[in-house]
């Protein structure tokens, strides 16, 4: 048919028949696979999607009870030891045990099938994603290398458009990638970053409507005056501004997208669906299960949706950074918030969306400082972290603070994994690489029993390769990457907790870096990390307990550690006359850590003089400490002391 056509008569019958020829493959698997008598139940039932759910309808009557059968090509996907597999996975990988989870592939499933017109709906939206994709790859099929950059350009502009009219399960995905300049070229990367605060809102009556239905007041009662349009749309909903009447607060009302959930149980159950065709495939190519990748991804959107969830997310980041001079979190309003609306205070700064605008308001580095520091806290201190902060979701305030918006996306850490994390970092200084696979086992990343003779040497290949030993050239991008590189040659995955915390500190140092080209992520670091291990009881006894080889404290790891900060030249370029004065502190109340210390420097025959020598000669010659003011803060310190000494005394 296109034999004799133009190259553009042939694109066009391509872009049609290629959708056309892939809905007709997956209506026949559904066809040839679903239950004459379901489907014929689905075709003519007119009970709503919760009576499928409650187990009520004629589905179920006619089959005395039991549940509505699967087709066998989702059965296939969701048998019950597949099932069982990913739902494991995924319960060890969260570290917790929830009582109620918004996700089952099974649940999904059922919902999607079960509606009214299930499957027509499935199909057509199948057909209009086939449509879209097909049509984008015809026009990057003829991308060539001479393209002007403004040819680029408009098909960058195509496809963040393709994903903002396909839904929020799509522009999540565009978001996700707007964030990986490993994956995404720059020209692409900078377009889909408009996703992350500029994607097409939806009608304002239907906002209003929907707060009025869930607080179950009429909107003028509430507040004084609300933007008549979103000041900001994301996936998932839109924001307005709006003043209180009782208090005259302004407040930011957050509103979830109409119809959105079914929407986003339909895109999961066919991407699911895709995703089992092509397991068997990725498993043995790639070494990963394409459908617990869609089952986690499922798991955190779904998680996204519950708006109660997200309120109860900001009451506790509210708590643990309330009254910090660095970071500011906004308030929240219960009596305002409801199932599709949250309401918090409202933040007056400058995204971070505009560089150019948060260099120009001055104090970059100390905005940076902040930022660090609040992400480590979040992973160190609190165990709660934000998982989700792109540079839509964090504003730079005018007094310097640092403010998050959207916990719709956070993740906890447990004490455990937070001194596992501790092990693998002071194993991989060490090169004690047989350890830090070990680690790699405790945390997940390998299956327990793996033999990790192979990986051993892999895993020293790349921490030198990636020349993360100085400060000067440490940055997480560097060493993820060749981390990717042993994930396709190993049996290793990612476990979903640990890929969260990966994403928000490559996000949060991509933020950094647009600021600051010449960041270095350890020079902020540095000093908070040392001084959280000397003072968190349980850290400190972790860290002593790496220090130590065969029942002997090894002087060299303790050298190590601190020739971490090192730059290319030699130099140290940290001041570590804070940590000094933590140590000093420590050390005056922490009788076990002075024993220790004390035995190792009389450890065997004879005394520690060199090693000691050595580890102050490192110090004093690089100019680390700042030897005079730390005398001259001797008072000060001893002052300190005396205090917290005085504290205890009368605490017991």
């Amino acid at each position: 048919v296109c034999g004799g056509r133009s190259g553009l008569m042939r694109q066009r019958w391509a872009a049609l028949l290629l959708p056309v020829a892939v809905c007709t493959l997956f209506v026949f698997l559904l066809k040839n696979n679903y239950p004459r008598d379901l489907k014929s139940s689905i075709r003519h039932s007119k009970v709503p999607l919760n009576a499928v759910q409650a187990g009520t309808n004629s589905i179920l009557q006619r089959r005395r009870g039991s549940s509505p059968r699967l087709p066998k090509s989702m059965a296939s996907l969701l048998s019950p030891d597949d099932g069982k597999e990913t739902r494991a996975v995924l319960e060890m990988e969260t570290g917790a045990c929830v009582a109620f989870r918004k996700y089952t592939p099974k649940d999904v499933a059922q919902k999607v099938i079960g509606e009214p017109f299930g499957i027509p709906k499935v199909i057509g939206r199948f057909f209009q994603m086939a449509t879209e994709a097909s049509s984008f790859a015809m026009a990057l099929s003829t991308e060539k290398e001479g393209d002007t950059p403004e040819m680029v350009r408009k098909r960058a502009s195509k496809l963040r458009e393709i994903l903002a009219r396909l839904g929020p399960a799509f522009v999540k995905a565009g978001q996700v990638l707007a964030n990986r300049p490993d994956i995404v070229r720059a020209d692409y990367m900078n377009e889909l970053t408009k996703l992350q605060d500029d994607v097409p809102a939806f009608p304002s009556d239907q906002a209003f409507a929907i707060i009025e239905e869930n607080l179950g007041r009429p909107l003028d009662e509430m507040f004084s005056e609300i933007s008549p349009k979103p000041i900001a749309s994301a996936s998932l909903g839109q924001v307005y501004k709006a003043r209180l009447r009782d208090s005259g607060d302004l407040v930011a009302v957050k509103v979830q997208r109409p119809r959105v959930e079914p929407n986003l149980y339909r895109d999961l159950y066919i991407f699911r669906s895709l995703a089992g065709l092509i397991n068997g495939w990725s498993k043995k190519q790639l070494g990963c299960n394409a459908q617990l990748i869609i089952d986690e991804f499922a798991e955190k959107l779904l998680e996204e949706l519950d708006y109660s969830q997200e309120l109860r997310n900001i009451q506790d980041f509210y708590k643990n950074f309330e009254g910090d001079p660095l970071v500011k979190i906004p308030k929240p309003y219960p009596e305002f918030s409801g199932p599709r609306v949250v309401t918090m205070e409202w933040i007056e700064g400058t995204r971070c969306t505009r560089p150019e605008l948060v260099r120009e308001m001055g104090q970059v580095d100390e905005f940076i400082r902040h930022g660090v520091i609040s992400g480590l806290r979040q992973l160190l201190e609190f165990g709660l972290f934000h998982a989700d902060p792109h540079a839509g979701n964090i504003f730079a305030l005018e007094d310097g603070r640092i403010a998050y918006v959207d916990f719709g996306n956070v993740a906890q850490i447990s004490e455990t994994n937070k001194e596992i994390l501790i092990d693998a970092v002071v194993h991989a200084v060490n090169e004690d690489y047989r350890e830090m696979a070990g680690d790699f086992m405790s945390l997940g990343f390998l299956a327990p029993g793996t033999d990790v003779t192979p990986i051993v040497p892999a895993l020293e290949k790349i921490w030198k390769d990636s020349a993360v030993q100085t400060l000067e050239n440490f940055n997480f991008r560097t060493v993820t990457g060749k981390f990717n590189e042993l994930v396709y040659e190993y049996p290793i995955r990612i476990p979903e907790r640990y890929a969260l915390v990966i994403r928000s500190l490559l996000t949060q140092e991509g933020i950094c870096l647009t600021l600051k080209p010449d960041f270095k992520f350890l020079e902020v670091a540095y000093p908070y990390v040392a001084n959280r291990l000397l003072t968190d009881a349980r850290l400190r006894n972790r860290l002593l307990e790496i220090l130590y080889k065969d029942g002997k404290f090894e002087w060299k790891r303790l050298e190590n550690l601190i020739q971490l900060a090192r730059s290319s030249d030699g130099d140290i370029s940290l001041d570590l006359t804070q940590t000094s004065r933590d140590m000093v502190k420590v050390l005056a109340f922490d009788e076990k850590l002075r024993t220790q210390l004390v035995m190792a420097f009389t450890e065997g025959d004879r005394l520690a003089i060199p090693e000691v020598q050595s580890l102050l000669g490192l110090i004093q010659d690089s100019g680390a400490v700042n030897t005079t003011n730390l005398i001259r803060e001797i008072p000060d310190i001893s002052r300190d002391i005396l205090r917290e000494w005085s504290t205890r005394i009368l605490s017991n």
